[in-house]
């Protein structure tokens, strides 16, 4: 493919070059807390590993590996990696942690520690048991990045098309690979000095590895770390000979199946030979990547751009076989492994030359890459101190298990710091991360159709189910959410229906309205639109209300909508109720935006203070909202004669709002064990009147004691089609209901 660098470089093809396809697959050890191999078996939580899309074990039981879905983009990828991360750091028992080397932990000279991965697949047992008697559990045990990356179709086409080639699609394909696999075979010594971050073993692994002593580079990539026995020779220059070598291999029984041939760069397409050949390369997996001890997910946006960036230049440069081979890249690469970390490179100006090149060609063809990423990996060849393995060594002071544990407990505590949130994803509302991590965490595969709108696509087992803002599903009608939407409709239909509604007229013009104004005056009424949600234009006067108040109610209810609702005040106690497929799940009692007298502070001074609590935040990104003190605020302050400036006596509590939403600052109280069950069965009745799978009813309760039968006992004043979750999970007091797994158990019955 001679022409190929031409046709990379032609200006039908530049607008379509950085479109790719990434992937990663990321092993890590669980260990202790004192740095010692986890004995636990495989997290139980993270559903059944037959069909778990990203959460698997490798070698041993101890041996996680996460496995991102394929993305477009590097930021997309690392969202995803932060997101796994998340789900395993908090699905592990409190007392384990990721190990964040490659080289395995101590274990002690018989290996009784290693536990092969219990898996369900007796030949996956079996081949698992013939790896460790043929290289040593202590080899298996090591860990790293593989990178996976393929050309997007459009920028394949539109390479095809360019080269006027008369080879089919796939032969031109494979070729391309082909080409890019030989390169990176090549300059593998690259990866191995700039990402090589396993300078130091455990005795116990070094005493097994011959005459290994002291440091070096990269561990891993040297003879001493994860290779085959002997030098196993496997053609490049085509697929099909790559397939014959490697099928070769195994009749002569030198490996056992393809994927114990263990290459720095693996061509993949299908679940066998057979199938590669027939499809054809779909991508490339780059394996010779340690994981990186200073990144909480083993690898660093900048290392995958590079990476990416790196793919494609190998597409464009020019292959010279009798200057640089593939063996000699191979050669070069350990003795690089074995360098002593802190010590110039004897490669070090063949290494700067290729980065000069590297760099040129970045910029002559404007890539969008930042600068950083070529810069660093110069100064890494520059000054050897900088690289990551001589970066470990000056930090672990000659006892890695003590400071990888360090870094795998900060790594831990960041994860667990606000459990509420998905890492990568945390710009979506709250309850949709909460379902995302129960999803992930059972092996649901997860995709993000429009992360503005809340909305995405769920499969299990082929099952697909769609939802929207974490609640929505197609379990429920489309006319459900409409008639819940209209506060109006859901009243008569309750009413209908038998249930105690308050009492009330509709308005469908504030002229209209402010005629109703004697009516309501001397007694206490609520305004709110017909459509609304998270409190918005709704003001509750408990004891009446002046005229100008009233009016000014009504201005902000018609902001809303166009038609209003007047309604009676019911005294009692209001809580949201949570029904689910036609059972109450949880209730939570919401007290209004409230602060507590210290003697001390101001009321300013003490919703700043109440809102610096973790649990609170802004857009449903957190539990809680923050407490505001705008105009209602204030308002209902002058009502009681206070202003912002005013400090409180010790423990007067007083409440900035008369509406409950934990939306405009409210708190969450779960009472869900302190409700009658008579009180949950009417309840749960109302929402199936509704015809809703997934309701959240607001329901004013004059007092629990009472029977549910009683004239006046009780008056659902709202119904939400799309109640939030995350303040059942997460209340500001008792017990937490995970709801989103009940909306995953109604969507998958058949989940394990």
């Amino acid at each position: 493919m001679s022409e190929l660098a031409e046709i990379i470089m032609d200006s039908r093809v530049l607008p379509y070059l950085w479109q790719h396809n990434l992937g990663l697959e990321k092993e890590s050890q669980r260990v202790t807390t004192h740095g010692q191999l986890a004995q636990t078996n495989h997290p139980s939580l993270l559903g059944k590993r037959r069909y778990h899309p990203y959460l698997q074990t490798d070698f041993s039981e101890s041996q996680v590996e996460l496995i991102t879905p394929v993305t477009k983009s590097v930021s997309e990828l690392m969202r995803w990696l932060a997101a796994l991360h998340d789900v395993i750091y908090r699905t592990l028992p409190e007392n384990e942690l990721l190990s964040p080397l490659s080289m395995p932990p101590s274990f002690s000279d018989d290996l009784t520690e290693i536990k092969i991965a219990r898996l369900e697949k007796y030949c996956d047992v079996l081949y698992r048991r013939y790896l460790a008697k043929t290289y040593g559990k202590a080899q298996q045990m090591i860990c790293g990045i593989h990178f996976n990356f393929s050309f997007d179709d459009e920028l394949l086409d539109k390479l095809y098309t360019v080269s006027q080639t008369t080879d089919s699609f796939k032969t031109f394909k494979n070729d391309l690979y082909l080409k890019v696999a030989r390169n990176y075979l090549r300059y593998q010594w690259l990866i191995t000095y700039l990402m090589g971050a396993s300078p130091v073993a455990n005795a116990n692994y070094t005493s097994r590895a011959g005459d290994f002593q002291g440091t070096m580079r990269s561990i891993r990539n040297s003879i001493y770390g994860y290779t085959n026995h002997e030098k196993l020779n496997v053609s490049y220059d085509n697929l099909a000979d790559y397939v014959h070598d490697l099928e070769k291999l195994i009749q002569q029984q030198k490996i056992i199946c393809e994927k114990e041939y263990y290459a720095p760069v693996r061509l993949k397409g299908g679940a066998s030979l057979t199938e590669l050949l027939e499809n054809g390369i779909e991508y490339i997996e780059l394996r010779n990547i340690d994981l990186n001890p200073f990144s909480a997910y083993g690898v660093t946006n900048e290392q995958i751009s590079f990476l990416q960036a790196l793919m494609v230049y190998l597409a464009y440069l020019p292959e010279n076989d009798e200057l640089n081979t593939m063996e000699q890249g191979n050669k070069i690469s350990k003795i690089i492994a074995a360098e002593k970390p802190n010590e110039v490179s004897q490669y070090q100006m063949l290494g700067l030359q290729f980065l000069a090149g590297f760099e040129e060609w970045i910029q002559r063809i404007n890539a969008d890459i930042d600068d950083q990423v070529i810069q660093q990996a110069k100064l890494y060849f520059e000054e050897p101190k900088e690289t990551l393995s001589a970066r470990w060594l000056q930090q672990i002071h000659f006892d890695q298990t003590k400071i990888s544990v360090q870094f795998a407990l900060e790594n831990k505590q960041e994860a667990l710091l606000k459990p509420y949130q998905l890492a990568g994803f945390t710009t979506m509302e709250l309850s949709t991360q909460i379902l995302m991590f129960d999803a992930i965490q059972k092996g649901i595969q997860v995709k993000v159709l429009d992360e503005s709108e809340q909305f995405i696509q769920l499969q299990y087992k082929g099952h697909i189910e769609y939802v929207k803002n974490a609640n929505m599903t197609s379990k429920d009608n489309y006319i459900v959410p409409l008639m819940m939407e209209n506060k109006l409709v859901t009243k008569k239909v309750l009413q209908t229906a038998g249930y105690q509604v308050p009492k009330g007229i509709e308005c469908n013009a504030i002229e209209e309205a402010k005629k109703y104004y004697p009516k309501f005056a001397q007694s206490g009424f609520v305004i709110k639109p017909k459509s609304t949600n998270f409190g918005l234009g709704i003001t509750i006067f408990k004891s009446g209300a002046k005229e100008p108040e009233y009016q000014l109610a009504l201005e902000r209810a018609f902001q809303q909508d166009k038609t209003v609702l007047i309604e009676e005040y019911v005294p009692g106690t209001e809580y949201r109720f949570f029904v689910l497929d036609g059972e109450v799940k949880s209730v939570i009692l919401r007290e209004p935006a409230n602060v507590i007298g210290d003697g001390k502070h101001t009321i300013a001074q003490l919703v700043a203070l109440k809102n610096e609590s973790p649990l609170r935040g802004s857009h449903y990104q957190t539990p809680l909202e923050f407490i505001k003190l705008g105009e209602i605020e204030q308002s209902l302050l002058a009502q009681q004669g206070l202003t912002v400036a005013d400090i409180l006596p010790k423990n007067q509590k007083i409440f900035l709002r008369v509406n409950s939403n934990v939306s405009t600052g409210g708190d969450s109280i779960d009472v869900t064990d302190q409700i009658p069950f008579e009180y949950q069965k009417v309840i749960a009745a109302a929402s199936d009147a509704l015809g809703a799978k997934v309701c959240g009813l607001d329901v004013i309760i004059t007092d629990p004691k009472q029977k549910v039968t009683a004239p006046g006992a009780y008056s659902i004043i709202e119904a939400n089609f799309n109640p939030a979750m995350h303040m059942h999970a997460y209340p500001y007091k008792g017990a937490s209901h995970r709801l989103t797994m009940d909306i995953l158990k109604m969507l998958y019955p058949e989940l394990e």
